[in-house]
């Protein structure tokens, strides 16, 4: 299991996107990278993004202007392998060195791997070297993002031995992320780069990847960064060795962005105390799931937040599966059990969350079950073709891309990444909205 892996954070990072509008200062493309992190099971299926334990309602802050930028697009193209993350390389630093990072719309905190290389040994290029960058500097302790329990950041920090600011968290599996906060630039062109931003910076030389944090806090990438919108096109999953999808990542304007369909995000008043609520995810008013052409009997309740916040729905690029609520995850696998029973795996559970799996043919399954759609607001679907239901897990078994939440300890539904292929998804900061848009995203788009 990767030690930093993303999707298993305990802790949110309670910030609030300002109501102030934000200026659109780059527009930048990026291939993504699907990345295998681990054949472990509990790796490669709990992995919703962000998981909170601790959530406090967030103050809101100004905005400081953005920066000037060249309005110039840039295209930052690179390979990538097969996986079950998407992951963006981003040249940052001065020179910029390139990193390859996570992204993730269900956290906050972007970091890095980074540390000093030995100078008699190969550098590991996956990691940043702060010593080669001449806009890379450290966060002191007095620094207001080092005190203690600060309203609106939740990260719990302290001062280290040499009087820097240290962060640290725990993921689900009892891993510790820990490390410092930096500013750093993101460097895309001469003339087009970032003010500096704040970032982690782990220390452990193990890893090779970071977290590029999206969600709407005060301190993700999207927020720092001043950017209006956002979007990316997740590519087909495929199983066949030594294949690379590839798919594209937006920063700015989408010249696809024309045949997109958008449905407001939920939100919420920041009075309200709701414990089981992430306040910085992207929450959509999911209406319902229609396997076939049945709508099954799930209650639009199932999918809103109630007043403690159970029932949230999120959408996350950093949660390879999708996690329903039982009253919901129940109705889908009775509708299963109706159409391709006899074919179920009895007795099996997919790393403790999923257990509507097969060992049988996964295109003559799919074919029984139809296609299914996740149905929102103004007419707006989400359909996942009945040739791409179910998710090869290994051993010869195919699960429905599906989990119970409660099962991960939170009571909300999480659309994950399987279930984004071949769709464009927009996040429109500025206009509090995402857009879906049907693509091939294993095409250059």
């Amino acid at each position: 299991m990767a030690k930093f892996l993303p999707f298993l954070l305990f802790f949110s990072l309670s910030l609030v996107v300002s109501q102030a509008k934000r200026n659109d200062t780059v527009s930048i493309s990026f291939p993504l990278t699907s990345l295998r992190f681990s054949p472990d099971i509990k790796a490669r299926t709990l992995n919703p993004s962000l998981v909170s334990v601790s959530r406090h309602a967030p103050r809101r802050q100004p905005r400081q202007r953005p920066a000037k930028s060249s309005s110039s697009a840039y295209n930052y193209k690179t390979t990538f392998k097969y996986s079950m993350a998407l992951i963006v390389a981003l040249p940052i630093g001065t020179p910029p060195q390139t990193q390859q990072m996570v992204l993730d719309t269900g956290s906050q905190l972007s970091w890095i791997q980074c540390h000093k290389k030995a100078p008699l040994k190969p550098p590991p290029t996956a990691t940043f070297d702060p010593s080669l960058s001449s806009s890379f500097s450290v966060v002191p302790c007095n620094h207001p993002l080092c005190k203690p329990r600060i309203p609106d950041f939740t990260l719990p920090t302290s001062c280290d031995q040499n009087r820097l600011c240290h962060y640290s968290y725990f993921y689900a599996d009892g891993t510790l992320a820990e490390g410092n906060l930096v500013r750093e630039k993101f460097t895309f062109s001469r003339s087009q780069s970032t003010p500096p931003l704040i970032l982690g910076c782990a220390a452990d030389t193990s890893e090779d990847k970071g977290i590029l944090g999206m969600n709407m806090g005060r301190f993700s990438f999207a927020s720092q960064s001043k950017i209006s919108k956002f979007s990316y096109c997740v590519p087909t999953r495929r199983s066949q060795p030594g294949s690379s999808p590839t798919g594209s990542f937006y920063l700015g304007e989408n010249p696809n962005s024309h045949g997109f369909k958008y449905i407001n995000l939920l939100v919420f008043p920041q009075s309200r105390s709701m414990p089981n609520m992430d306040p910085l995810a992207y929450t959509l008013p999911m209406q319902g799931i229609r396997i076939g052409a049945k709508k099954l009997p799930i209650p639009v309740q199932v999918f809103r937040p109630d007043a403690g916040g159970s029932g949230q729905t999120m959408i996350d690029s950093g949660s390879e599966f999708t996690y329903l609520v039982d009253e919901a995850y129940n109705k889908v696998r009775e509708e299963v059990v109706r159409l391709v029973g006899p074919r179920l795996k009895k007795g099996y559970v997919y790393g403790g969350v999923a257990d509507m799996c097969f060992d049988g043919i996964p295109i003559e399954i799919g074919r029984s079950m139809g296609d299914m759609t996740f149905e929102f607001e103004k007419g707006v679907e989400i359909t996942v073709d009945k040739h791409r239901i179910l998710a090869d897990v290994g051993g010869g078994v195919h699960c429905m891309g599906i989990g119970r939440s409660n099962m991960l300890g939170i009571a909300s539904n999480i659309i994950g990444n399987f279930h984004q292929q071949n769709l464009w998804v927009e996040f429109d900061l500025t206009n509090k909205r995402v857009g879906f848009g049907k693509a091939d995203c294993s095409r250059a788009v």
